[in-house]
């Protein structure tokens, strides 16, 4: 009859040994499985920010109200879309080399900005009217300048991205 277990009894050592392993499991397989999750969950949140989705939207842009207002500079025209393209064409017109061309060039550039900069605080006293009539008294703190802000961009870059097209009733 086979009394015992039918082996030596493993040492204090061995018995170490066997039990001793790391906390984290550092295998190369582990290490891209990941990485490839955590560019798999990256790439889910920007599309999802760029749609526009509440919760993956950093803490500036959640909320209706904030909403609303992307929905309103998107829906219009503004001028703060083509400051970029201004002034490349200040920067090429500074290249001839005419005084007159250069200085002018200048002057309109500035005379530009100034109408940026009305068309900029129309649209914020527009956005927080609107949203008063829409959302009643409470508003959200700074909505008149994350509209300004938003018209200054060109719609291809802004973040979320545009909702709306342009001349859409919002």
């Amino acid at each position: 009859m086979g009394s015992g277990k039918g082996r030596p009894t493993p040492s204090r050592a061995e018995r170490e040994a066997a039990r001793k392993r790391p906390l984290v499991a550092d295998t190369k397989e582990a290490k891209a499985r990941a990485k490839a999750e955590l560019a798999a969950a990256r790439e889910k949140a920007r599309i999802g920010m760029a749609n526009g989705e509440d919760r993956y939207l950093p803490a500036r842009d959640k909320g209706p109200q904030r909403k609303f207002a992307r929905d309103f500079v998107d829906a219009g025209w503004h001028l703060g879309e083509a400051v970029m393209p201004m002034m490349l064409l200040v920067i090429v017109l500074t290249f001839i080399p005419i005084a007159a061309v250069t200085y002018w060039s200048f002057i309109g550039l500035w005379i530009f900005i100034l109408f940026v900069i009305g068309d900029m605080i129309i649209t914020s006293i527009r956005v927080k009217k609107v949203a008063k009539d829409r959302f009643g008294t409470r508003m959200e703190k700074g909505l008149g300048w994350y509209a300004a802000m938003r018209t200054i961009q060109m719609r291809f870059m802004r973040l979320p991205k545009p909702q709306v097209k342009r001349g859409a009733k919002v």
